[in-house]
């Protein structure tokens, strides 16, 4: 039975586990940034300061920091343990995605493409704290034929990965912001964008009923998970040659399909063979964002509905693994 997580009052967007896994913050369409023990589902508290919709969270390797991009045009970093504001961006249009590096130091957001403003990927080092003062990113990269969706940093924070509107990749240089890289191997948007735990390897979900694995340095395409619904998040196990899926249709078509027929389950696809082995039913409503714990025994899955369940694996699904 899984743990369920009701700490918000509109869909969630993004689920995200800490390095060691000992806790798990989620973000919603409402203002609210929770954080929980993941192994017990208790909430530790929150980060008050937001007035829209967040739309993206993450925590630096230490988990001293975390940071939020909101709809309310700003992005916040915060001091994870007391729940303190310590920076605000202020933005021209909604945070989008965002992210520290593997040290913890950089963070870069991207914002939309909307009320004429174009599509932007900013660079603040935090060990400069002029550049939060003034507002003054030390790079700032423009977009201007399709917005990002989502974007993760590549290995050793020398590049991020941006997914877009149009189902494109690009690789962007965290140093001089050239473009390092572009492929289009997606028909539409791509909505997720996680990597593996050594960080070789990323996995992209996709409008276009799709999940893709990609090299994380090359961009090279790997395998591809095909399911007859959108994709709206996919996670790789840290352990297992496994990969769970969570989707479903559009959040505005839910209403005309039951939940029987809605094919809410997150799925699990094996790594190599790219066929699905097992489905997980649960939520009343499209699955926004899945993650695995670091430890790889549990994952856990926010949806359209609000809720965030948090699964653990049966014994069965560790031993059936290594006979294999």
């Amino acid at each position: 039975k899984p743990i369920l997580l009701q700490g918000h009052e509109r869909s969630i967007t993004q689920i995200k586990y800490n390095r060691e896994g000992d806790l798990l913050f989620t973000v919603a369409k409402d203002p609210i940034v929770n954080v929980w023990y993941s192994v017990n589902g208790e909430r530790l508290g929150t980060y008050n300061g937001h007035t829209g919709a967040v739309w993206c969270v993450d925590a630096d390797w230490d988990t001293r920091h975390v940071l939020t991009g909101s709809a309310d045009n700003s992005c916040r970093l915060w001091d994870c343990e007391t729940g303190k504001q310590l920076a605000l961006v202020k933005t021209s249009s909604a945070v989008r995605t965002c992210g520290f590096d593997f040290g913890g130091n950089i963070i870069m957001f991207s914002t939309d493409k909307q009320m004429g403003y174009q599509c932007f990927v900013s660079f603040f080092d935090l060990r400069d704290p002029s550049q939060i003062e003034n507002n003054e990113p030390y790079m700032k990269i423009p977009c201007s034929d399709s917005k990002i969706t989502s974007a993760v940093w590549g290995p050793l924070g020398e590049f991020i990965i941006a997914g877009h509107e149009s189902g494109e990749l690009n690789q962007f240089s965290a140093k001089s912001g050239e473009q390092l890289a572009n492929i289009k191997e997606h028909t539409k948007q791509i909505n997720d964008i996680q990597t593996s735990r050594d960080m070789t390897m990323f996995i992209t979900a996709s409008k276009d009923n799709t999940a893709k694995l990609f090299d994380c340095t090359t961009l090279e395409h790997l395998k591809t998970f095909r399911t007859e619904r959108p994709v709206n998040s996919a996670a790789l196990s840290p352990i297992f040659d496994h990969v769970v899926l969570g989707g479903g249709q559009e959040a505005m078509d839910v209403t005309t399909t039951s939940t029987r027929i809605g094919k809410f389950e997150a799925r699990f696809f094996h790594l190599a063979f790219e066929e699905e082995f097992g489905r997980v039913k649960g939520h009343f409503g499209p699955i926004n964002s899945v993650a695995f714990h670091p430890d790889g025994k549990s994952y856990s899955s926010g949806g359209e509905d609000g809720y965030v369940r948090i699964h653990y694996f049966d014994p069965q699904y560790f031993e059936f693994e290594f006979e294999a």
